[in-house]
């Protein structure tokens, strides 16, 4: 099953030229494997994939699809390839599957006010992909799914499960009963704060964006609860709030960067409009993280 267990929403590293690059943080998927992760998504929210054209994704694709397995053997790579439209979403999907990846994370479509039979026949033509399709629920960047959604893209068989990061537990559950009539359908949380309140509902996997600082905290917060150890479960959860401060130094994928960058992992540039943090910014990175050193991914991981 493709979305369970912990699933690292990957940054993506960027050369000089702006581009994705794999040797701008081969380091950095080093760590990652070091650290016992063995499914990452590519391009999505933490990976900055809309921001990069899909004109030149795909050499960045071969090569990290070809090096994580490399790293991890049998490890598991799906690409984030949502898009404004279907015709788009489609066309990275091609590229994503051409590159080898097991799976493709598709949201319904953004920007324009998409309703309910807009996002059923966007699903409907993901059918169209080479490899599985992930339904990406994201409301806070895409048309929301609702009741009748669910159901509906719930029911297509090459749509093997969803990532939903909507945060609403209700939500959850609409998709949790899918997995009820679809056993081999996977739910998985990409809401932080809410990681082991999703897999005592019945979720198969987590995808939470922190764990590209602390892999081995969200590795231990599924292990404990799997081994039925909930205290454990419930204190790796903690340690995973504490650390979701980092973003009020900046929301988002640049603190992450950056933070990877002071441990010598990855570049810490961004896909333009983003900016990189500033010199105050990185100074109140190095005094946050201080208090977290021993569960943070290092240099000395790869």
């Amino acid at each position: 099953m493709f979305v369970s267990d912990v699933i690292v929403p990957a940054v993506t590293p960027i050369g000089a030229d702006g581009r994705p690059d794999l040797a701008a943080g081969t380091r950095y998927f080093g760590a990652l494997a070091a650290s016992g992760v063995e499914k990452i998504m590519l391009l999505g929210t933490n990976g900055e994939g809309p921001l990069h054209q899909t004109t030149e994704i795909g050499p960045f694709l071969r090569e990290a699809v070809a090096h994580w397995r490399g790293l991890v053997p049998g490890g598991v790579v799906i690409v984030n390839v949502s898009a404004a439209g279907t015709r788009e979403s489609l066309a990275r999907a091609e590229v994503a599957a051409e590159a080898g990846c097991d799976a493709v994370a598709l949201s319904p479509p953004c920007y324009f006010r998409h309703d309910e039979r807009d996002i059923v026949e966007h699903y409907r033509a993901s059918r169209a992909a080479a490899v599985p399709v992930i339904a990406y629920n994201i409301p806070r960047y895409a048309a929301p799914f609702s009741a009748g959604p669910i159901a509906s893209v719930g029911d297509m068989e090459h749509v093997v499960g969803i990532k939903d990061s909507s945060g609403d537990p209700d939500i959850l559950r609409r998709w949790l009963d899918v997995k009820r009539d679809r056993p081999d359908f996977g739910v998985n949380q990409g809401a932080e704060g809410a990681l082991l309140d999703a897999l005592a509902a019945g979720a198969d996997g987590i995808t939470p964006g922190i764990a590209n600082l602390a892999p081995r905290v969200a590795l231990e917060l599924v292990a404990a609860y799997r081994a039925g150890d909930l205290e454990r479960a419930a204190l790796a959860q903690k340690r995973i709030d504490r650390l979701l401060p980092v973003h009020r130094i900046r929301p988002g994928v640049p603190v992450v960067k950056a933070a990877l960058a002071l441990r010598g992992l990855c570049s810490a540039a961004v896909a333009p409009p983003l900016r990189t943090l500033n010199d105050g910014e990185l100074t109140a990175l190095r005094d946050f993280l201080a208090g977290f050193e021993p569960e943070l991914i290092g240099a000395a991981d790869d």
